[in-house]
């Protein structure tokens, strides 16, 4: 990771980062505590992180805005965006605003999209191909590290100041970020000259994505996985309040143990890529979540800092395995759009799961659905392993994919073929 480090763009883009993924660290479980403590209900509390997950069905579209644009400041403006799109906190009052707090979860998920998107072909452009696990590696490290303080600090912020503090952070970290990164230096690139109809551009990335086996595996995998690991978002509220008798604040705390975790998954994922490979790397971290889920069938607070502790360990080995897949297996020019679709397919079953989630655990013991998660983050981590051979570790790698966008091209009659080719636009 020090390689990666000292290159001074990168270290700008991550001081930028850091201040964003402080503001987030603290805002997103608050919320959530927020509607608990509002309306009493564990299913609504999981729904405000259903209301940032819903919006990922517009992925391709997003995708597709973010890969007309240049990186650095569309995501400069991005940023500034979602601190404005946070101000309508300030009127949230009683539990006849809850819908507020869900308004303002949906516009930040939506926003969300768009930023890892633009991230995703701003580190494509920044960092070269060799470096990219250990960049990926990097910010998840810090991001993981952030829920060591982040859920902690929200709590107590929101406990002392109430839900307006934690909106004023959240602004101040995303303008704070947009500063920062405007420094950057703007690539010199030539912007492709090859233009498809619009419907054939949004579709490009979903295509890439169906046309190329590892990252098709990947997907495919991840979100078997996802459609049950969203129960954990509403099941830790009712494992807190009925399993440890302890009330919504106490989830801060696993949370930030949590954060033990995915500090030392960050830690070890550049490595874990070199040697097993990004869809190895992203078997291991699903897999990871099984023992973690069944754990957490059994309320025991001993046996609670174990679970979560794994649970944060597989977090970053999934995320540092798909985006650095995403970003090695994809021309640039079309990196926003499959990272974005990316998102949609993964986020898809995971809204469902979340929505699922926080339906179901008022019906059924959140023991019994942690035991369902257990088993299919298992079957789903095997399925994985088995194809870990699409993405070989370093050394045995296939040449990068060229940079030129994976576009169809015209047919061409058979007289012709041995005459030069004139690039046109539609």
């Amino acid at each position: 990771m020090r390689t990666v480090l000292r290159r001074p763009d990168f270290r700008l883009l991550f001081g930028g980062l850091l201040a964003s993924m402080t503001a987030e660290s603290i805002l997103l479980l608050a919320l959530a505590i927020w509607v608990k403590d509002l309306t009493g209900s564990n299913g609504l509390a999981g729904g405000t992180i259903f209301a940032v997950v819903a919006p990922m069905t517009l992925a391709p579209l997003i995708g597709w805005f973010v890969d007309r644009c240049p990186r650095r400041p569309f995501f400069v403006a991005a940023n500034v965006v979602t601190a404005a799109l946070l101000t309508p906190l300030f009127t949230v009052a009683d539990a006849g605003d809850v819908w507020v707090v869900y308004l303002v979860a949906a516009l930040y998920g939506l926003s969300s999209i768009t930023l890892g998107a633009a991230l995703s072909g701003l580190i494509r452009e920044l960092v070269p191909v060799e470096l990219l696990a250990e960049a990926n590696g990097v910010l998840q490290t810090v991001r993981q590290g952030m829920r060591l303080i982040g859920p902690l600090a929200g709590a107590a912020l929101y406990a002392a100041l109430g839900g307006w503090a934690l909106a004023g952070i959240g602004m101040v970290g995303f303008l704070t970020a947009a500063v920062v990164v405007t420094a950057l230096p703007t690539p010199q690139q030539v912007p492709p000259t090859v233009r498809l109809r619009w419907p054939a551009e949004l579709g490009a990335g979903l295509r890439h994505l169906a046309g190329e086996a590892a990252l098709r595996r990947a997907l495919l995998g991840y979100g078997l996985g996802s459609l049950v690991m969203g129960f954990s978002e509403s099941l830790i509220f009712a494992y807190v309040d009925h399993g440890l008798n302890r009330d919504a604040a106490f989830v801060g705390v696993l949370v930030t143990v949590q954060g033990v975790g995915g500090l030392l998954g960050g830690l070890c994922s550049p490595a874990l890529v070199r040697r097993l490979g990004e869809v190895g790397t992203l078997a291991a971290g699903v897999a990871f979540f099984s023992p973690a889920a069944l754990a957490l069938a059994y309320p025991d607070l001993r046996l609670a800092f174990a679970a979560v502790l794994l649970a944060g360990v597989s977090l970053p080995l999934t995320m540092v395995g798909l985006h650095t897949l995403i970003q090695r297996r994809t021309p640039p020019a079309l990196v926003g759009r499959v990272a974005a679709a990316t998102q949609a397919v993964v986020s898809g079953p995971q809204a469902l799961s979340i929505g699922a989630g926080a339906l179901l655990v008022g019906f059924l013991d959140y023991r019994v659905l942690f035991m369902l998660v257990g088993v299919a983050t298992l079957a789903a981590g095997s399925y994985l392993w088995r194809g870990r051979h699409l993405s070989a570790p370093p050394g045995t790698r296939p040449p990068t994919p060229s940079t030129r966008p994976t576009l169809p091209s015209p047919r061409r009659p058979a007289e012709a073929a041995d005459r030069p080719r004139t690039p046109t636009g539609l």
